[in-house]
């Protein structure tokens, strides 16, 4: 398993788009993908679960990967998160 912290920095935070992008993204992986934030851990290939956990502009997420491509899954969900998530 590999992870990597991050902080969202859409000013709206994960909302309906953004979350829709990122869940697409995690969905193409094949490793197993997690965002653990503050003591609630969701998968991210559900974009129900990333609206559900309401992370705001500002919060500090952990992005997790387990699997196959770990490595590869981590390095392209942190550069979507970093390039603002489509917005």
């Amino acid at each position: 398993m590999v992870s990597q912290k991050i902080v969202i920095n859409n000013q709206s935070g994960l909302h309906a788009r953004p979350a829709s992008i990122l869940a697409q993204a995690a969905g193409k992986c094949k490793s197993n993908v997690l965002i653990k934030t503050g003591t609630k851990t969701i998968v991210a290939k559900s974009i129900l679960n990333i609206m559900a956990a309401a992370i705001k502009c500002g919060t500090e997420i952990e992005l997790c990967c387990d699997g196959e491509s770990e490595q590869e899954d981590l390095k392209k969900l942190v550069q979507l998160i970093e390039s603002g998530l489509g917005e």
